[in-house]
């Protein structure tokens, strides 16, 4: 049987999951599905996003050659991914996220010359999110 590949879903780290959760819910139209303080589901139409508690500030006191910080959830993570989102109605999401002020200053909307028309957001922590539409 051939190999075929089905659903990917981001997984961005978040300094504040709450703080993200509610980013995504009032900017963007997520659901909340599942909420704790490390961990989040959200979801809207065929689109998923997971956040992660990158929360972990242990490694403020300096490093230890003998013991790198190594737990996978220290703070500066948070902010160092980026995913893309298929969307329909590009455009009009474009105008509702330009006007709420959450567009990146260097990605605002336009057509690339591999056949989207895409533009760029950050979320609280500095996480690039692309919304395109082929």
């Amino acid at each position: 049987m051939p190999v075929s590949f089905g659903e990917a879903i981001p997984a961005l780290p978040a300094g504040s999951v709450r703080a993200s959760a509610d980013f995504y819910r009032d900017r963007f139209g997520f659901e909340i599905l599942h909420f704790d303080e490390d961990f989040a589901v959200l979801r809207r139409d065929a689109a998923e996003v997971h956040l992660w508690g990158a929360s972990d500030d242990s490694w403020h006191g300096g490093l230890d050659t003998e013991r790198p910080v190594r737990s996978g959830a220290e703070s500066f993570i948070a902010g160092t991914a980026s995913c893309r989102i298929g969307v329909a109605g590009v455009d009009e999401l474009y105008e509702s996220c330009n006007a709420a002020g959450v567009v990146h200053p260097n990605a605002h909307l336009r057509d690339t010359e591999f056949g989207t028309r895409e533009f760029g957001t950050l979320d609280p922590d500095g996480n690039l999110v692309t919304f395109f539409q082929r």
